[in-house]
């Protein structure tokens, strides 16, 4: 057991249940707002307890892959010598505020080890979010302004699901890619992740951190 325990990529399965934490809030936001406008009651119901169950699965989920990969560095005391995270401290954090303990966490984490790079072209994924973001920013204005809820509901719809979705994962791969390949600028994927969960509350945000990071990328790498 404890073989396979030890053979286990932690800081792999922590990255993939933070990229999950997105979808399930914007569920849970979903039927909380639902519920404040009854329409199909059990379906508002069922959107909330999935949005708070999923919730605490990926919580505890994110103690475990964070302690035992913090236990891991810590028994290497080679590998730890810049970085010695504390399971249990690490653990309790995650517990009270797992996105932020896990962002935190792979940010740290990245300085001492890095990241692995994956897919060169999740750059696209980004500028996909980008350009949705932008379109439904103009949809939902146009909409306001000639009283077209049907179309204000659409945009918001789109713009939210890409960013809730997608835009997370997308920056945070990317990132890892660039700071691997890059050379003038090494942006740390678990700060991005960060910036990309502050976006979700923060929608204007979610463009600015689009563009900017699209920017640097083009400067550094000569492509987009």
């Amino acid at each position: 057991m404890s073989t396979y325990v030890d053979d286990l990529d932690w800081a792999r399965l922590a990255e993939r249940l933070l990229y999950l934490f997105p979808p399930v809030i914007g569920v849970g936001i979903v039927g909380v707002l639902r519920e404040a406008d009854p329409g199909v009651p059990l379906l508002e119901s069922g959107l909330v307890l999935v949005g708070t169950f999923g919730y605490t699965i990926l919580t505890l989920g994110l103690v475990i892959t964070i302690f035992f990969d913090a236990r891991r560095i810590r028994s290497q005391p080679r590998a730890s010598a810049n970085w010695s995270p504390r399971p249990w401290l690490n653990a309790v954090f995650a517990l009270l505020w797992a996105p932020a303990a896990g962002v935190v966490y792979l940010a740290r984490r990245h300085r001492r080890f890095g990241t692995p790079p994956g897919w060169s072209g999740w750059w696209l994924v980004v500028a996909a979010s980008f350009v949705t973001t932008l379109v439904g920013f103009t949809a939902a204005t146009i909409a306001i302004l000639l009283s077209i809820p049907g179309l204000l509901t659409t945009a918001i719809g789109v713009a939210g699901a890409i960013a809730f979705g997608v835009f997370p994962v997308a920056i945070h791969q990317d990132a890892a890619y660039v700071c691997t390949h890059g050379r003038s600028w090494r942006p740390n994927p678990g700060l991005y992740l960060a910036f990309a969960f502050l976006s979700l509350f923060v929608p204007p945000l979610q463009p600015l951190l689009a563009g900017y990071y699209l920017y640097r990328r083009w400067e550094t790498l000569g492509t987009p």
